[in-house]
């Protein structure tokens, strides 16, 4: 996982280590997904740098999701209370255990509904990897339309497995957030 030591970095990090973090995220949110593919795969063997088709998509789809799950991470940890920092500092704790026992686990809690949004996007990324060539449910959809001549039939049944897939998971990491919710921080259930 990137993205939790990326956002530690932008929040506690020395200027220079904070500013190359930051770089890091906003490059990566600032490219579209198709470019950073393109850059990868197409880019990176004029360095001598070559990638199998899968290998691109998998690291283009991971940083740019890196960057964005860094940003659900800072907020999560910048949302809880520098009292519970300090209260950590003040038992003998390093500014490492205390952020490694105290805040984490707090912040990794509430970062799980964000979280589940950005999971969600970047399952139905993984169609964009159809550009390089990777044999995905896209891609697979159009070697089916090819022999079958059924473009709408093919089309909505991958738009109903993509459904399945982002309703599955949403509702697993619905039941994880409400399991692991902390009485009294967030949204609380209203009243029955």
């Amino acid at each position: 996982m990137v993205a939790v030591p990326i956002s530690f970095l932008q929040i506690f990090a020395p200027q220079p280590f904070r500013f190359l973090a930051s770089a890091f995220e906003r490059v990566l949110r600032s490219i579209p997904l198709l470019v950073t593919l393109f850059l990868l795969f197409y880019g990176l063997p004029t360095l001598g740098i070559r990638l199998a088709p899968f290998t691109a998509a998998v690291l283009g789809v991971g940083l740019r999701s890196s960057a964005y799950q860094s940003q659900i991470f800072r907020g999560a940890i910048l949302s809880i209370s520098e009292n519970q920092f300090r209260a950590a500092l003040s038992m003998g704790m390093n500014r490492l255990k205390s952020f490694q026992h105290i805040v984490l686990p707090q912040a990794l809690r509430l970062a799980i509904p964000p979280w589940t949004n950005e999971f969600t996007i970047v399952l139905k990324d993984t169609s964009m990897a159809f550009a390089l060539g990777v044999v995905e449910l896209v891609r697979q959809g159009r070697y089916i339309i090819v022999s079958t001549q059924e473009p709408l039939l093919i089309y909505l049944t991958i738009a109903a497995i993509y459904l399945t897939l982002t309703l599955l998971s949403n509702n697993t990491l619905g039941r994880l957030e409400k399991r692991l919710r902390i009485p009294g921080i967030g949204i609380e259930e209203r009243a029955r």
